[in-house]
C-alpha cells in the first residue's frame, strides 16, 4: 500500500514536471491547462508539497502580474501547510523552497509597484538562504536575490 502511494505521488510530480517542460519550451497556454487540471485533481486537501510545487510553476505560466502574485501566494500558503513548516525545522525539501518563494513574491510586488511589500519578501528570501545548499540551485537563488536587490528602489527599506 505504501509503495502504491509513493508511485501515485511520483506520478503527480512527473506530470507537473512535464507541464513545466512545456512552459520552458514556450507553450505557456498548454502548461497552464495541464497545471490547472492537476491543481483541480489535488484539491484543497491535496499534498501540500505537490500544491506548493505546482503553484510555484503555475505562477511562472501567468501573463498577468496579479495572477502571478495570486499563484505565488498559493505556493507560499501550501509550503506553510507542509508538516513542520514554517517552523524552524520543516522538511529540508520545503525549507529550501522558501528563499525562492519569497524571491518570487518580491518580484511580483515590484512589478505591481508595491516596493514595501517587495522589500519585505526580499528580506525574507535573504533570511531563508541558510536552507540552500552549496550547489547550482542554491547559487542560482542567491544570485537572483542579489540581482533583485539591485533592482529594488533605493528609497525602500
Amino acid at each position: 500500500m505504501a509503495e502504491q502511494q509513493q508511485a501515485s505521488e511520483d506520478a503527480v510530480l512527473t506530470r507537473i514536471g512535464q507541464a513545466v517542460m512545456l512552459l520552458h519550451a514556450g507553450d505557456r497556454a498548454e502548461a497552464r491547462n495541464r497545471l490547472a487540471g492537476i491543481w483541480t485533481e489535488l484539491g484543497p486537501d491535496g499534498d501540500p508539497l505537490h500544491r506548493c510545487t505546482l503553484a510555484h510553476y503555475m505562477a511562472d505560466a501567468q501573463d498577468d502580474p496579479v495572477d502571478e502574485l495570486a499563484w505565488d501566494l498559493r505556493a507560499l500558503t501550501a509550503a506553510d501547510a507542509v508538516p513542520g513548516a514554517p517552523a524552524a525545522a520543516p522538511a529540508p525539501a520545503v525549507r529550501a523552497f522558501y528563499p525562492s518563494l519569497h524571491l518570487n513574491l518580491a518580484a511580483d510586488y515590484l512589478k505591481l509597484r508595491r516596493p514595501q511589500a517587495a522589500r519585505t519578501h526580499l528580506d525574507r528570501a535573504r533570511a531563508a538562504t541558510s536552507a540552500l545548499g552549496e550547489d547550482g540551485y542554491g547559487d542560482g537563488v542567491r544570485a537572483a536575490i542579489h540581482r533583485m536587490e539591485l533592482r529594488m528602489p533605493r528609497d525602500v527599506g
